[in-house]
């Protein structure tokens, strides 16, 4: 596994906004990060996800970078100096139409929470711990942008079990524990609801 020299105080993490756009194509790659969905599965419905499965990459890239391009940013870039590594899409709950109809991942309380819903790392940079680094920055993002609540779906990791399929692009406990994170409800045997408040940043 490739080292990453003194990473904690080099790596700096940047709203996306249109002129890092590139970048994200670059660290996102031709697969577009987990195969296609350009981080679009809890953006959209999940009709308007299946409409875009015939040519899905294509179409959830167009509708990422439309959302780039209007605002707000929809997460943050990390980079290693000039080098884009890793990603974390930050927004509030509600611009997530199919988290918001989540059967399993309903809302703990009506109090307004911002959501992390995804994480995706160049590869020869995973299981480096940047997951809670992305997950600090953005607590202190939401925090600037009038957020009091951050929310996380993670899951949880066993030494016999791993995540079925891309589970684990929500992110794990153990990141979001070192992070501040607490348990506000657990849904599953493996996949936890956790918050942080943004005063304790």
């Amino acid at each position: 596994m490739t080292a990453i020299p003194d990473w904690r105080s080099s790596l700096e993490c940047h709203p996306l906004t249109p002129g890092r756009w590139p970048d994200l194509v670059r660290l996102f790659g031709d697969s577009g990060a987990f195969s296609g969905c350009w981080c679009m599965f809890w953006r959209i419905t999940r009709s308007e996800f299946a409409r875009n499965a015939p040519n899905k990459r294509a179409r959830n890239k167009q509708a990422l970078k439309a959302m780039v391009d209007s605002g707000p940013a929809p997460g943050l870039l990390a980079y290693l100096g000039v080098e884009p590594v890793a990603w974390c899409s930050v927004g509030p709950r509600e611009s997530y139409s199919s988290l918001e109809r989540s059967p399993t991942l309903k809302r703990v309380d009506n109090q307004p929470v911002w959501s992390v819903v995804c994480f995706f790392m160049a590869r020869p940079y995973r299981g480096q711990g940047l997951m809670t680094h992305l997950l600090r920055a953005a607590v202190d993002y939401a925090g600037r942008h009038g957020a009091r609540i951050v929310e996380g779906y993670p899951w949880e990791r066993s030494e016999d079990r791993r995540p079925p399929g891309t589970e684990g692009f929500m992110g794990f406990v153990q990141a979001f524990r070192r992070a501040g994170f607490h348990e506000a409800r657990r849904v599953s045997d493996r996949r936890l609801i956790m918050r942080c408040s943004t005063s304790v940043r």
